[in-house]
């Protein structure tokens, strides 16, 4: 049986895509940029802030990131504010981590979400002690789809890559698990395509949270 299972959070284990869609329309409207649908934020997330704001410009015409600087600091700023508005774990979410803990299962979130952002929304929906190890994007770790994230969480609990699920809803999460070796699960429920998962090579992909324990 596996021993733990590393999460992506956006998109994963919340929807938070309305926190996202408020704080970039809000902060890149003061320079001309968006509003923006839904769908469109739904492939401008998934690999860090910055490339956020950066897609985000794209979108509007600024190809070169003129805007870049002043649109990402006042985005860290908005987001700030807007870090939980309407951020709700996925159905069947909630269960699915009970009953891995009730299996002695440990518990890991690797986001490309700032930490400290991270580490808000996970203790806000979850509870402190719900996770055993919670890293979003940190200055020295490269973000995802570097593995380097996944070996630090593993070091940090002990294990090895054989001994993880690696569950996310992007190719940037497919990336990111099995270039650390792990098995990884595509989620259906979150912003992406089954077609962009198999592209991305999961090893497996489920449609809702409770089939995770089909892998363990």
């Amino acid at each position: 049986m596996k021993k733990a299972v590393i999460f992506d959070l956006d998109g994963t284990l919340n929807n938070t895509i309305a926190s996202i869609k408020r704080s970039a329309d809000e902060a890149l409207g003061q320079f001309g940029f968006g509003p923006y649908t839904v769908e469109q934020y739904k492939y401008f997330v998934g690999d860090g802030a910055a490339v956020l704001v950066e897609r985000c410009l794209e979108a509007g015409g600024d190809k070169e990131h003129i805007h870049f600087k002043e649109a990402y600091a006042e985005y860290q700023k908005v987001f700030e504010k807007y870090c939980m508005y309407r951020v709700k774990p996925y159905a069947g979410i909630r269960k699915l981590l009970a009953a891995l803990r009730e299996r002695g299962v440990k518990l890991a979130v690797l986001s490309n979400k700032p930490h400290k952002r991270t580490v808000e929304v996970i203790h806000e929906v979850f509870g402190k002690d719900c996770f055993d190890l919670v890293l979003g994007q940190t200055e020295g770790i490269p973000r995802k789809p570097s593995p380097e994230g996944v070996f630090y969480i593993l070091k940090e609990l002990g294990l090895t890559a054989a001994d993880i699920l690696y569950l996310g809803d992007t190719g940037t999460d497919m990336q990111t698990g099995k270039a650390a070796g792990a098995f990884t699960v595509g989620a259906l429920w979150g912003f992406r395509t089954k077609e962009e998962l198999l592209e991305n090579h999961a090893d497996a992909i489920i449609e809702n949270p409770m089939k995770l324990l089909d892998y363990l």
